[in-house]
């Protein structure tokens, strides 16, 4: 019942919830992510077939709506939209609705249902906290990125050093997972480090991933050896 609320807020569909018969509810989660595949079923009938179709907006009537769905945005695996179950791939975050058409024996139909998808971004980033103990200055530092999504990622990563310099960089056409972030120049100073931005094959996240430092240990002052 919430979903059906959801669905007469936009004004095209309050018309065409008046037309929706005895059709079997296609089943469907609400939420999705790039890259990710859903299926859509519904109960088979005896002598119906099932029509599907995809929109990436919900305005106009979707009893005769024929503005589908770009292939850029989502997709029906295998270019199959017909049958009682049939897959679809999200390449693109949105809105969407999707409908299904009955149609019976002699391929008469009065019978149709709309449903309502959202899909999210699912890349993400996020760098390993390094070991506390810290190492000395001068030593190679490297941080662990780990990803979801698909490659190939790109991300770029800011610093601040404990005297409140900055620097932004950006790697690319990452296919390593996870990936190994070597630090150069060799940093001198203790130095937070964060993702904020990355992107993956379907999309791009622009949420900060949490910050974590790298501590840079100075040497001891020298110190005379005596040999006895």
């Amino acid at each position: 019942m919430k979903k059906l609320l959801y669905i007469a807020r936009y004004k095209a569909l309050a018309v065409l919830l008046l037309l929706l018969l005895a059709l079997a509810p296609a089943m469907a989660q609400n939420v999705a992510y790039t890259g990710d595949v859903t299926t859509f079923a519904v109960e088979q009938q005896d002598g119906d077939t099932y029509e599907w179709a995809l929109y990436d907006n919900g305005t106009g009537n979707f009893a005769t709506k024929t503005d589908y769905c770009p292939a850029t945005s989502a997709i029906f695996v295998g270019g199959v939209n017909i049958g009682a179950s049939v897959d679809v791939k999200w390449l693109k975050a949105g809105i969407y609705f999707f409908k299904v058409t009955a149609h019976n024996i002699t391929g008469c139909t009065s019978n149709l249902k709309v449903g309502i998808i959202e899909v999210k971004v699912k890349v993400t980033a996020v760098i390993t906290p390094p070991d506390t103990a810290g190492v000395c200055i001068g030593l190679p530092v490297s941080l662990e990125v780990t990803f979801t999504g698909t490659a190939p990622w790109s991300f770029t990563y800011l610093s601040i050093d404990i005297d409140g310099v900055s620097t932004t960089n950006t790697v690319t056409n990452v296919t390593d997972n996870p990936y190994m972030l070597m630090i150069d120049p060799l940093p001198g100073k203790t130095t937070d480090y964060w993702i904020s931005k990355v992107s993956d094959l379907y999309g791009t996240n622009l949420e900060p991933s949490i910050k974590v430092t790298q501590r840079i240990n100075p040497l001891p002052d020298p110190s005379k050896i005596i040999h006895r």
